[in-house]
């Protein structure tokens, strides 16, 4: 919702694209920011502490986003710093939830795969919902009040996690008692991004996410739109286009969720990867009317709708549970590090190549890119006995931490591009 409600509230008021794109990144910049190096705050306060403290100062903070509006005291710099303020806090919150998931899935003996894929699951659900709930609660009232319900959103986060996580969770029993001080602090944050870089599986998984990211961003923020601008002339077809993707990418991640325990990982990520991949960019190249486009994307989004519960599993697999806060959002922050400039590279491509030779080198680009688990030979420790036993999840009698992978459910608070981006 507040990817709608914010930049509209803003345009409404102001009437400026570029104070628009000045709050979006005031509010992205520390999401982000938080989300990467917060493990060690998390480590030290509990995951499940953390994930509550964030989600109900996040939830304070954007409320008073209509109350000052309300009142006609809401300035430009003071909503850019309110969201700024919400963003880090977010970032937290979404940080200490990354070890809660595979811990509570070994305490309700729940596969990881299928735990991986109802988070991925439950994050792309409400990227379907919230933006037309957004819009429609914006025709019923105003952009100020729907961030009011965004609020409340964040509060019943909080709530949930609070009457349904156990209070035990490894960061809380284990947590270091070493007073966090910024020598520590600097010396955990490193400890996590050392253990990432030394297991060239997890490393390869993040390179190749954060590429495809780059050009999954690159298609649906420039090409994909300049695309249907010149062959169909209407933009309703895009919000079609990105619609069915996600609708499909939904039903690949609940249906991954339930058959992904019982099915090689490693075939079904290179598999879904090269399937959903450059397909879609291939037939945009190719096409000149909008059915077979979207043909391509319901298949492309059902067959990348496994990656994300297998990169969940195996990520929470691999990295001991004392880490999971600082490796798993180092994972999360590393795939997102192209996302930025995917707007950059698409429209300096298409400016130098026009549109169908831009979606030919992009495509060629993701078709080399997820071609990679079909050569290298570590890619074969995706598959479930080749987790390194160290990296095991904790075990049964130990109780549960929070977690998420790329998906941001991943996501980052704004709009997911259609396809694998959404890792």
């Amino acid at each position: 919702m507040t990817a709608v409600a914010l930049p509209w509230l803003v345009l409404v008021e102001t009437g400026s694209a570029s104070r628009t794109g000045i709050v979006g990144f005031a509010q992205m910049a520390p999401y982000v920011l938080l989300h990467a190096t917060a493990g060690p705050l998390v480590d030290r306060f509990g995951a499940r502490r953390s994930a509550i403290g964030g989600d109900l100062a996040a939830a304070a903070l954007i409320a008073v986003v209509p109350g000052l509006y309300a009142a006609g005291l809401l300035g430009f710099a003071a909503l850019a710093v309110l969201v700024g303020l919400a963003g880090g806090a977010r970032g937290v919150a979404d940080c200490a939830a990354n070890p809660l998931i595979p811990a509570t899935a070994v305490r309700c003996d729940v596969p990881l795969e299928r735990a991986a894929g109802l988070a991925s699951s439950g994050s792309r659900a409400g990227m379907l919902l919230g933006a037309p709930l957004a819009g429609v609660l914006i025709g019923w009232t105003d952009p100020a009040n729907v961030l009011l319900a965004d609020a409340a959103s964040f509060a019943l986060a909080a709530v949930l996690v609070a009457s349904s996580v156990p209070r035990s969770t490894p960061s809380e029993v284990d947590g270091s008692a070493e007073p966090l001080t910024l020598p520590a602090y600097r010396r955990q944050l490193a400890q996590g991004l050392r253990f990432l870089w030394a297991d060239r599986l997890l490393m390869g998984i993040v390179t190749m996410v954060a590429v495809t990211n780059l050009i999954d961003v690159a298609l649906a923020s420039v090409v994909l739109p300049v695309w249907v601008r010149d062959e169909i002339g209407s933009a309703a077809t895009l919000g079609l286009i990105f619609a069915v993707g996600d609708a499909a990418a939904l039903t690949g991640m609940l249906t991954a969720s339930w058959l992904g325990p019982r099915l090689s990982r490693r075939w079904l990520y290179s598999i879904g990867f090269l399937v959903g991949g450059a397909p879609r960019f291939f037939v945009l190249a190719l096409a000149t009317s909008v059915p077979p486009v979207l043909v391509v994307a319901a298949i492309g989004g059902i067959a990348t709708g496994s990656l994300n519960p297998i990169i969940g599993a195996v990520s929470y697999e691999r990295v001991p549970a004392r880490l999971q806060a600082r490796v798993l959002s180092a994972i999360r922050a590393s795939a997102w590090v192209g996302i930025p400039l995917g707007s950059l590279l698409g429209g300096l491509l298409v400016a130098g190549l026009g549109v169908r030779w831009t979606l030919a080198a992009l495509g060629a680009g993701y078709l080399l890119t997820t071609l990679a688990p079909f050569v290298f030979p570590a890619w074969r420790g995706l598959e479930r006995s080749a987790a390194p036993a160290a990296a095991a999840p904790p075990a049964p009698a130990v109780e549960p931490a929070p977690g998420a992978v790329l998906d941001s459910a991943d996501q980052p608070p704004a709009r997911q591009p259609a396809g694998p981006a959404s890792r």
